[in-house]
């Protein structure tokens, strides 16, 4: 079983001048591969190597960049990124955590498995720390992102509406590994607000310890192409997390900084 290596070494190299897209490889994963980390740190520098195989393997498919192994658990989806048409995850599964809907057995209650692992660990400790949080929606297929995107489309124009909807194949829920989360206070809905609630600032600094990125993040829209979502947290494991909490990055940042091993 492979595994995935951070190593800071002792040299800073820095990427900048670069774009994001320059700074991608596009490499060969084994969809069945798992991720365990191993993460090695060194006294000085800022080079961080990850292997191969978690990076996006692309290919050119009626003028989009389609992603061929959508089950990579780093997989990278955006703008750029497109998931498979008709891609559903292999492993969803239903995590045993509150949802703002009850016990309905829908779509978007469902994970990846190793994703709802972590959301359930996550949601045991905020409880335990006297936070209450709401799974709101997770996985979601192409045809029902084509249903929220015509909606929104039609509420406030097409302009605005793909700054805040994700275009069908483009969207992390898709991927299963997404969750959007809400809490009673804020009426379970997903506003700008929930930052400022108790709930949203444990999940801010929190969620990194179970796997869990905020994905789109106040400042880094010109990234992401997304407007901020402080309700929209990422699986991508526990040490990715770590360092893309710590050093403030969105996910587009680390695979720009990253280098392959």
């Amino acid at each position: 079983m492979k595994k995935i290596l951070f190593l800071f070494l002792s040299v800073l190299i820095f990427l900048s001048g670069c774009s994001i897209l320059e700074k991608i490889p596009f490499l060969n994963q084994n969809e069945n591969e798992q991720t365990n980390y191993n993460e090695t740190v060194g006294k000085e520098g800022n080079n961080i190597t990850l292997e191969a195989s978690f990076f996006n393997n692309i290919k050119s498919v009626n003028g989009k960049n389609v992603i061929q192994n959508p089950e990579n658990i780093l997989v990278l989806v955006n703008k750029q990124y497109s998931l498979p048409d008709g891609y559903t995850p292999s492993d969803l599964t239903r995590p045993n955590v509150s949802f703002s809907f009850g016990n309905k057995d829908i779509e978007k209650s469902y994970l990846r498995q190793k994703a709802a692992v972590a959301l359930e660990k996550m949601f045991k400790q905020a409880k335990a720390e006297g936070i209450e949080l709401f799974a709101v929606s997770g996985y979601r297929s192409y045809n029902r992102q084509v249903e929220i995107l015509n909606a929104e489309i039609a509420s406030v124009g097409e302009e605005k509406a793909v700054q805040a909807v994700a275009v069908p194949g483009q969207s992390e829920h898709q991927t299963g590994l997404a969750m959007d989360i809400s809490s009673q206070s804020e009426g379970f809905r997903l506003t700008e607000s929930f930052e400022g609630t108790k709930e949203g600032l444990w999940l801010a600094e929190n969620a990194h310890r179970f796997g869990f990125i905020l994905r789109y993040p106040k400042g880094k829209e010109a990234i992401t192409g997304i407007q901020y979502e402080p309700w929209h947290f990422r699986y991508v494991g526990e040490e990715a997390a770590t360092i893309i909490f710590e050093k403030g990055w969105t996910l587009e940042e680390f695979f720009n900084i990253v280098e392959k091993i």
